[in-house]
């Protein structure tokens, strides 16, 4: 089997224009932030392969020619609402995490042990609230993903359109392959970097801060989509 068999010759370009779009944050980035700052890589890492597989899946609808997004714009309202009002929720638990924090740092109880708990042991100093289970971060993850119906508009056209109709199954199988597994990779690696020694020092008396700024976007986000057909 050659080269040709499996890379298009449109490949460069939808790599490139894929990359582009993870370098710009979106609902995903703070989604991930807002949970490697505290519970680092061990609990954030379901939450990229969550995002990964749902992105996977609207590369296989737009591999399989669903056009319904663009055909049917009520269908895509709803889904836009309904990402809404998911994105206000995660950012409302992050919020949520950051006032606590916040509140644990300015008030200490005065019988507090000198010693960490052992639910403490292993978190930061600013306080700690147990990380999401596997499953509950593949599918935080996988929600975020899914409910984001941008995302179906964008990989419907760097299939249709870069690559264009003369791309085969398996041309579109790798090329689908190697931006899900580049979102996962992107993803873990940010998470990861969160997750060193240095990282986390640096971070450790700011993390109410960036959960609250985390939590804060996402709200914002939520308020766009709901927003935005008044601005156009």
């Amino acid at each position: 089997m050659s080269v040709s068999t499996l890379i298009p010759a449109a490949f460069p370009a939808l790599a490139l224009a894929h990359f582009l779009a993870l370098l710009s944050p979106g609902p995903d980035f703070f989604l991930i932030i807002g949970h490697a700052v505290r519970h680092r890589l061990r609990g954030s890492l379901f939450i990229c392969l969550g995002i990964a597989l749902g992105n996977a899946l609207y590369i296989c609808l737009a591999v399989s020619g669903w056009s319904v997004m663009r055909q049917m714009p009520a269908m895509y309202r709803l889904l836009e609402l309904a990402g809404a009002a998911y994105l206000a929720w995660l950012g409302f638990l992050l919020l949520r995490a950051s006032r606590k924090a916040a509140t644990r740092k300015t008030t200490p109880s005065q019988h507090a042990p000198s010693q960490p708990s052992p639910n403490q042991t292993g978190s930061l100093a600013t306080g700690h609230a147990s990380p999401l289970s596997p499953g509950r971060q593949l599918l935080t993850g996988l929600g975020s993903a899914l409910l984001n119906p941008k995302n179906a508009v964008f990989y419907l056209t760097l299939m249709t359109v870069i690559l264009g109709p003369t791309a085969t199954l398996p041309q579109q199988a790798f090329a689908g392959l190697w931006m899900t597994l580049l979102v996962f990779a992107w993803d873990a690696a940010l998470a990861a970097a969160i997750s060193l020694p240095g990282a986390q020092r640096a971070l450790e008396k700011r993390i109410p801060l960036i959960e609250g700024l985390a939590g804060l976007t996402l709200a914002s986000i939520a308020l766009w989509l709901v927003l935005r057909p008044l601005f156009y």
